[in-house]
């Protein structure tokens, strides 16, 4: 077994299902302590039950991510029950899609609270410790979301941009301090999400196939490919990378248009 996370004891949120349980899974198996964090419970106890079969150490705790006295309790639990957390990974967020005339403040609220406001929870709750033991990393999963536009998705990109801000702001400010703090931003992946989407539409593989034709390489990631980056990007193996985005969306990002 390779031992590539050894002595990193990460804090992962939205852990239960999708990309977070890829990089869950991917963690344990690299030699990671892990304790993960998601607000749907049911489904988080399931997932914990089915990771410990394998190997490496793990806990976990319920917790919305934009409740910051529920993450600071998180963060203490995980301390107490992998050793103090030198490695973050900020996964969970939310899906909030419309136009900007049509979104109601309660969904430009809880965008905001999840997918940046979460992310600023959790970093603050991990911070001080990382800065007193003279180190750690944070990974930020933000999205091309971040500096592409798709119309009608509307206040999503918004957070996602202001993702990376809060990224680069806190790589510069405690570099010194020994931690770096990253994005990784995944495009399409194929998640239960992108399947309840592509079956919102009358015709599902119609949906897929289109979705597939957008990219140069006519197909999408799978949740173990955005995991493996993020591996690295957590490991020792890029200690001189910090406040930088490592895109991997198949190269789609960069396409002026189809051929």
């Amino acid at each position: 077994m390779s031992e590539r996370l050894a002595g990193k004891r990460i804090f992962l949120t939205g852990a239960a299902q999708g990309i977070g349980l890829a990089i869950a899974e991917a963690c344990l198996a690299e030699g990671a302590r892990l304790f993960v964090v998601d607000r749907d419970g049911a489904l988080l106890r399931e997932t914990v039950e089915r990771l410990a079969a394998g190997p490496g150490m793990l806990d976990y705790a319920e917790a919305d991510i934009a409740d910051a006295f529920a993450i600071a309790a998180a963060m203490a639990e995980a301390d107490r029950a992998i050793g103090p957390v030198n490695a973050l990974i900020n996964n969970a967020g939310i899906n909030v899609f419309n136009t900007p005339l049509e979104t109601t403040e309660a969904e430009w609220q809880r965008c905001f609270d999840v997918n940046l406001k979460g992310a600023w929870n959790c970093c603050k709750a991990a911070l001080p410790g990382m800065i007193a033991a003279g180190g750690g990393a944070i990974l930020n999963i933000a999205s091309t979301h971040a500096f592409t536009i798709i119309p009608h998705t509307f206040p999503y990109p918004l957070a996602k941009h202001a993702l990376l801000g809060l990224t680069k702001s806190l790589a510069l400010e405690y570099a010194a301090a020994g931690v770096r703090v990253n994005a990784l931003a995944p495009g399409y992946v194929e998640t239960q999400k992108a399947i309840d989407y592509w079956n919102s539409f009358p015709d599902p593989a119609k949906a897929r196939a289109d979705t597939m034709a957008l990219h140069p390489g006519k197909r999408i990631a799978t949740a173990a490919e955005i995991a493996k980056a993020a591996v690295f990007m957590i490991s020792d193996e890029c200690p001189f990378m910090n406040a930088a985005c490592l895109v991997v969306d198949g190269g789609l990002s960069m396409l002026q248009h189809a051929a």
